[in-house]
């Protein structure tokens, strides 16, 4: 993809799943990479596989996105590092999903350490820059689009990073580029938890009847799509939502239509 070589990028939530997928398709693209994440073990992990396959241009650093000063130390740390930072990927995100059981600190923790810290990396990462142009692609879900039973907290979450997104590309064009990205079943480690005993084999067939591409995604795929957004090739693209959901919020409720019938089926 073109404007990606010798770039510099924080991705936030980049040691395991979709995050750090993202991680690794920056790396191909040799483009150097500050990620982080709340455990330190699964980070220094994440790193040294990452530093054997691509060197020293990735750095990770242990941080709790819900804490009132990691933004600026994080935008603090990509600057002394690289100099100036050219991409900011907003993935980490709490899973935190409940309804009317959710208590005071469900919504602060869910809505802090989600939106509002999406909300401030993005304010950091415009602050006293010294160069003009760059680029900003922010997580959501095909969660912040329908509706879905007991999901309150998580669903109104990623509702709001849409609405975000807009008022953000608005206030920083036209040099930065602010973009979504929705996507739908992600074949991650939060998946997993869902399936009957814990292994991909037992997998819900509900979950590929979701899709029209009919399986579920790849983390690399969503990754894809994500740079896709970064680089030069999306120039004219900003203040989007991308559904990168494999055709899930495109189908209507008779999905696949595999059992509908309706006038002139037959």
């Amino acid at each position: 993809m073109k404007g990606l070589k010798g770039k510099a990028a924080i991705v936030t939530g980049g040691s395991r799943g979709i995050g750090r997928a993202i991680v690794e398709r920056l790396l191909e693209e040799d483009v150097r990479v500050l990620f982080c994440g709340r455990s330190e073990t699964s980070g220094k992990a994440a790193l040294e596989e990452f530093q054997k396959k691509y060197g020293n241009n990735v750095h990770f650093a242990a941080a709790d996105m819900e804490e009132k000063d990691v933004p600026e130390k994080l935008i603090s740390q990509g600057r002394a590092l690289f100099g100036e930072l050219d991409f900011l990927v907003n993935n980490a995100f709490p899973f935190t999903a409940k309804a009317m059981d959710a208590t005071y600190e469900d919504w602060t923790h869910t809505f802090m350490a989600g939106p509002a810290a999406y909300a401030r990396m993005i304010a950091e990462f415009s602050k006293n820059r010294k160069k003009k142009e760059g680029s900003v692609v922010c997580v959501s879900s095909i969660s912040g689009h329908i509706s879905q039973p007991l999901r309150w907290t998580y669903n109104a979450a990623k509702g709001a990073v849409k609405q975000l997104i807009r008022c953000a590309a608005l206030d920083l064009a036209p040099y930065i580029r602010v973009n979504c990205i929705s996507p739908a079943w992600v074949k991650t480690d939060e998946v997993l938890k869902a399936t009957p005993d814990k292994t991909w084999e037992s997998t819900p067939k509900a979950w590929e009847e979701y899709h029209m591409l009919q399986k579920l995604q790849e983390p690399s795929q969503i990754a894809a799509a994500v740079v896709y957004l970064l680089s030069d090739d999306a120039a004219v693209i900003t203040g989007h939502d991308l559904f990168a959901d494999s055709g899930y919020l495109a189908m209507g409720p008779e999905g696949l239509g595999k059992t509908a019938n309706f006038a002139g089926s037959a």
